[in-house]
């Protein structure tokens, strides 16, 4: 086994294949990536909901596709039912979701990895950095344990179809080297550093169901000197789908043509191993008045709500506990979405009710819901604490500002949620290959992806509970919309290089035909008229859509192009005005801050402002003025100050 590569990443969740994917599409040697897992069988695993996507996350699992990465692949060889979630709202924040068979999809994942002669899968933990001198060259690694995990509580003894083929596999821990080498090393751990999970009264050490935490880690970074965090972020009970009156309740219904998330898939040939799975509904239920008095009567023994026997973590306001629910808003009933979790599978994610209860409230919760009377639970839910590292020690590359060549991604960075892990593995993933290649760092522009956004936020704002996407957080959303984001994004990856694999090279040609399509259609627009009237202001009404548009041009066009015309044309005005806007804002948001500035010399600047700009130490003015406390009076004397330009030795600033 090779021990010497180009970039490692530690971690196979979301975070960590989308960093191994990206570093091999740039680097393009075999055996240049190593990716180091604890089971290599729990690659891609959906430790928590079974789905892709959502309102923003779509967009940025659309981003990632058409940056050549792969959570869009394995979301459409996976989904089971596809849904565009806010159709009744513009398409500026209309969101691609897909249900998936959570089976399925890691095998998908697993795959597309194998499939890549630069990725070295290495069996192993790591709790240790190799320095020579202050330079990262490396990680020490330990074959992972072979002792039997101990689920969350006695009761939680089933397993999916994923996690007995994982438990079942024998690695081979003679083969396994002790040291790792490399100039870039990329660290996503998820939920898994010093990890605790909570079922009533019930502590486990875990990061997800059945698997060990990661310690070690964490108390190296410390001494390294990171600053931790704590968070924490929880599961519902997953029930048997056998025991619920399944048939009496309500259908959600998926989309009748499914809007997949990568261009390539249906197109490649390629990708035949994974041909389109037949659709599921789910179905709905909710809370009870009755349930919420259990609840109510049973607070005290809910540990990370309140706050015993240690909870420290803070939990994601967004998503919140049933008791936070319970507590919080003044009713009768919550929505719960009842999601299948495999079309082999009798498992059902039970969407709304995320608890940290013990197992005989649990219970009496689930079976005070509609159809839901004689439930029984294959899996308690839990809450799970983990640390983090703050991310304004980081860059928005992923690096460290502490350690050069050591990136971040995932929830280490304090973000919940696959679709924001895939986005930053992606970027820490380019970044690590230039940086071991000794080429450029490379970022987004919050006005260029939501992926832009996503990273922009981290370095400006430190979370105080788990960073969730939101289309409100861009304030460039018009020119940021899901169905666009090949036309704003696959050029960058062509320059980029990230597009030079086989799959890559196909995604060019699919996307040389649609700016075809594109400009073809824009151009009949202009020239035709529908009803005695110019289509091109027939298209701005707020009636005239989609189908009004296939109507008028005929059938000549893939829908995908359909959807993107009508939503220029609907928007034009608006999008021209976003437009100028930024290009106002370009220099200041793109000019670099000098490194040699010392904020807290720096006469008249607020006591708030220095401390912000010390803390952060953000690389452009652009980050600096997003720091909250720091006003553009403040920035209108740093300004100043690096015109004089850098002191010279013994002056005074």
């Amino acid at each position: 086994m090779r021990t010497s590569y180009r970039v490692i990443v530690i971690g196979g969740g979301h975070a960590g294949a989308e960093a191994a994917w990206a570093a091999a599409n740039l680097l393009r040697e075999p055996g240049s990536v190593a990716l180091v897992t604890a089971n290599p069988a729990r690659i891609g695993a959906m430790s928590c909901n079974p789905a892709i996507g959502g309102l923003a996350k779509g967009q940025l699992v659309r981003e990632v596709d058409a940056l050549g990465g792969l959570m869009g692949l394995a979301a459409d060889a996976s989904g089971i039912m596809f849904k565009m979630l806010n159709t009744s709202r513009g398409p500026a924040v209309r969101g691609p979701r897909c249900q998936c068979d959570k089976d399925r999809y890691a095998e998908a994942v697993q795959a597309l990895i194998a499939s890549r002669p630069e990725i070295d899968v290495i069996p192993g933990l790591v709790d240790e950095f190799l320095f020579e001198g202050t330079r990262l060259v490396g990680v020490r690694i330990t074959p992972p344990s072979d002792k039997k995990p101990l689920p969350v509580t006695s009761i939680c003894d089933a397993a999916t179809t994923l996690e007995r083929r994982a438990a079942s596999e024998t690695i081979d821990r003679s083969n396994i080297p002790s040291e790792l080498r490399a100039p870039s090393v990329v660290l996503t751990t998820g939920t898994f550093m010093r990890g605790l999970m909570y079922t009533g009264e019930t502590k486990t050490p875990g990061g997800r169901f059945g698997e060990a935490p990661a310690v070690g880690i964490s108390k190296t970074l410390k001494n390294l000197g990171f600053e931790l965090g704590r968070l924490k972020t929880g599961t519902p009970p997953r029930l048997d789908m056998r025991t619920l009156d399944w048939d009496s309740l309500p259908e959600q219904l998926g989309d009748e043509r499914p809007t997949p998330f990568s261009d390539l898939s249906g197109r490649i040939a390629s990708l035949s191993p994974f041909p389109p799975l037949p659709q599921h509904a789910c179905r709905v239920t909710h809370t009870t008045s009755a349930a919420h008095d259990i609840i109510r009567a049973n607070l005290h023994r809910a540990p990370i709500f309140s706050g015993l026997p240690n909870g420290k973590g803070i939990g994601p306001r967004y998503c919140p506990s049933i008791e936070d629910k319970v507590v919080r808003f003044d009713r009768d009933q919550h929505t719960v979405f009842l999601e299948p979790e495999g079309l082999g599978s009798h498992w059902v994610y039970c969407n709304g009710i995320s608890t940290s209860l013990p197992a005989d409230v649990q219970l009496a919760v689930v079976r005070a819901m509609p159809g839901c009377e004689r439930a029984e639970i294959l899996r308690l839910a839990y809450s799970v604490e983990y640390d983090m590292v703050r991310p304004h020690q980081i860059h928005a590359t992923g690096m460290t500002k502490l350690i050069d060549g050591l990136f971040l991604a995932g929830q280490i960075n304090g973000t919940s949620g696959y679709e924001e892990a895939a986005a930053q593995g992606l970027v820490a993933g380019v970044n690590a290959a230039h940086y071991a290649e000794g080429l450029g760092d490379w970022t987004l522009g919050r006005d260029e992806a939501y992926i832009g956004v996503l990273m922009d936020d981290l370095v400006t704002k430190t979370p105080t509970e788990p960073y969730r996407m939101f289309t409100s957080r861009a304030e460039h959303r018009l020119l940021l919309r899901a169905d666009n984001s090949a036309d704003r994004l696959t050029p960058i990856a062509e320059t980029l290089g990230l597009l030079a694999s086989d799959l890559g090279q196909s995604r060019l040609k699919l996307h040389a035909e649609r700016q075809r399509q594109l400009a073809a259609l824009n151009t009949e627009i202009d020239s035709r008229t529908v009803g005695g009237e110019p289509l091109a202001k027939a298209v701005k009404r707020p009636e005239f859509g989609e189908e009004q548009l296939r109507e008028a041009v005929g059938e000549s066009y893939d829908d995908a192009v359909i959807t993107t015309v009508s939503a220029d044309r609907a928007y034009a005005d608006y999008i021209v005005r976003q437009q100028n806007e930024v290009r106002r804002s370009r220099d200041m948001e793109r000019r670099a801050l000098p490194n040699w500035l010392k904020y807290a010399e720096i006469p008249g600047l607020s006591n708030e402002a220095r401390t912000a700009l010390a803390k952060f130490t953000p690389a452009t003015f652009g980050q600096a003025t997003r720091l909250e406390g720091v006003t553009p009076a403040d920035m209108s004397i740093v300004a100043v100050h690096v015109r004089r330009g850098e002191p010279t030795a013994g002056a005074a600033s």
